[in-house]
């Protein structure tokens, strides 16, 4: 399509500032950014969507103006929704470099121009092809009963031969045509995807599992009503954007059929936003019921708020008679971040928990989560498993605990909630990121959320003194010693691990004697020498010799409580 024909079209909302000479550009596409330095993702021929966030003063609009035209983009329209009319400095330095500017009013959403713009691209180069996805944008604009991502994806199949899943960033399949991806592919899946993209690599990405090779497009958001407005670092928004997997080689595909799958993300994209939008008012409510519970708010008040907020948070349940609390915090290395890392984390749990065998756009709609300062908390109703047994709800009642409710209902476990997320997203934090999680126990009332609050948030702190880019830890471990550990100081810490076992690392640097790994595996074995021996595969005189040299080098005695209680905890801190 041509940029003069936007236009002619009333409902984008768009008013040329300047470039009539160049109406007669080709579009190919469109890019929603807000990055300083955009380039990486561009190719050419695109209409560049811009909310101006990049934007910090007059000095700023050259360089961006000159990246964009360099890059050989379409057009630029800027929105006026974030700072009113669309600054001079802009407009200048779009005539001379004759980039044509638009204008969007601030009542238009990207969306919309976005929507527009794919349908009129795929028509024009994809011929006959246009109609997979028109017809797909009329299912999705009918509402849930238009099928969703699915339809798309099953005329992906019938029409183009392709097979494609929709997956979240740990893998879980979203949507998908014919048979579902084991849940082993989908997590090395997600996490090729979310290597590739810290590197700022533009997609598709291609990745080879099983003998079969993929090729992964990054589902970006193209509305404003999710994380926030688009993204100017990719940090932001990697560990909750979604993406489609094809089976096939994208390297060999005519131009006409990119396009086409890149009109299909954008599509998805569209239908992402919205159900987030649908989430806002999850949002708000849990945020509500949070407060409540933080400031010590009596346990009625906060039980009414959740009564008036079950229609929402619960659709079709009504009420949830048991409750956990997930708390969970992302952090960067770099000290001058300024990136949101409460609602980096609320977009992260929105994701994550959901059951990985639950497909579907609205297979969360039962978590809400609220944000505070940098941490995020989730409120997560639990499902009975069974219906109560003789005696009635009485009986049922009665016999409640902890113990008790975890095996009547589906509650969350540390350990199985890390199984499923730790290796994907632990791509997606490379080298300067890091998430840690804690997982409450169930409890049954509105009287028992603030202290599942107190306990997530205690658990959360034991997984971030353990080592690795994602941790968890649930309340089953805080009536242990490692919820101690979390708050000895660094330097104390360092100070009694270095001395307790820096003999031994520097003895094996010289000599390869692996006595830290027969240390770890005496203690685990009880000081089981028969045990401990079978375990390494050693002679038992061998593991003696081992053990002598460990007392020797720290000066300890491995058959005395106290020392095997030390080098315990020493390996624990390290």
């Amino acid at each position: 399509m041509r940029l003069r024909a936007l236009l002619d079209t009333e409902a984008l909302g768009l008013r040329l500032l300047g470039g009539e000479d160049e109406l007669d550009r080709s579009v190919r596409g469109v890019m929603t950014t807000d990055l300083r330095d955009p380039s990486r993702y561009l190719s050419g021929g695109e209409l560049v969507l811009t909310g101006l966030a990049w934007r910090r003063d007059a000095s700023d609009s050259e360089p961006f103006v000159r990246i964009l035209a360099n890059a050989g983009v379409a057009g630029l329209a800027a929105g006026e929704a974030e700072l009113g009319a669309v600054p001079d400095d802009l407009v200048e330095a779009c005539l001379r470099h004759r980039l044509p500017l638009f204008a969007v009013d601030e009542t238009v959403a990207f969306a919309t121009i976005t929507e527009h713009v794919v349908r009129q691209v795929s028509g024009e180069r994809a011929g006959d092809l246009a109609a997979v996805v028109d017809r797909h944008r009329r299912l999705m604009t009918s509402g849930p009963a238009g099928g969703g991502p699915e339809v798309v994806l099953d005329l992906l199949t019938s029409d183009l031969d392709l097979r494609a899943w929709v997956l979240s960033p740990t893998g879980r399949q979203i949507a998908g045509a014919g048979e579902p991806l084991s849940p082993r592919t989908g997590a090395e899946l997600a996490g090729r995807h979310l290597a590739a993209t810290r590197t700022g690599r533009p997609g598709p990405h291609r990745a080879e599992v099983d003998g079969t090779t993929y090729s992964l497009f990054p589902i970006r958001n193209t509305g404003r009503g999710a994380l926030s407005a688009p993204s100017h670092d990719v940090r932001e928004s990697v560990l909750s954007d979604w993406l489609l997997a094809v089976a096939a080689d994208s390297g060999d595909w005519p131009a006409a059929r990119l396009d086409l799958l890149q009109g299909v993300t954008q599509l998805i994209a569209v239908e992402r936003d919205r159900r987030d939008a649908a989430r806002a008012v999850r949002r708000r409510l849990a945020q509500e019921v949070l407060e409540l519970v933080q400031t010590g708010a009596p346990p009625a008040e906060i039980a009414a708020r959740l009564r008036v907020a079950a229609p929402v948070l619960l659709p079709g349940l009504g009420t949830a008679p048991h409750w956990q609390v997930v708390v969970a915090r992302v952090e960067w290395v770099a000290e001058d971040t300024d990136l949101p890392g409460g609602r980096i984390a609320q977009a992260l749990l929105e994701e994550v928990l959901v059951d990985p065998a639950v497909t579907g756009l609205e297979s969360a709609d039962r978590i809400a989560v609220a944000h505070t300062g940098e941490e995020a908390v989730a409120l997560v109703p639990l499902t009975s498993l069974a219906a109560p047994g003789p005696g009635g709800a009485e009986a049922e009642e009665a016999a409640e605990g902890a113990a008790a409710t975890e095996r009547q209902f589906a509650a969350l476990h540390a350990d199985a909630l890390l199984d499923t997320v730790r290796a994907p997203l632990a791509e997606g934090l490379s080298d300067d990121g890091r998430l840690t999680l804690g997982v409450s126990a169930a409890v049954h009332s509105a009287e028992g959320l603030r202290g599942a609050l107190e306990e997530a948030r205690h658990a959360r702190r034991v997984a971030a003194a353990r080592p690795g880019p994602v941790c968890a830890a649930g309340h089953h471990e805080l009536a242990s010693h490692v919820l101690l550990l979390p708050f000895v100081p660094d330097d104390v810490r360092r100070a009694f691990t270095a001395r307790l076992l820096d003999p031994l690392r520097d003895y094996d640097r010289r000599h390869r004697a692996e006595l830290i790994e027969t240390l770890e595996a005496f203690l685990d074995c009880d000081g089981s020498w028969t045990r401990c021996a079978a375990r390494l595969h050693l002679h038992v005189n061998t593991l003696r010799y081992r053990v002598g040299r460990i007392e020797q080098l720290t000066g300890r005695d491995l058959s005395r409580l106290e020392d095997k209680l030390d080098f315990f905890l020493a390996l624990r801190m390290s």
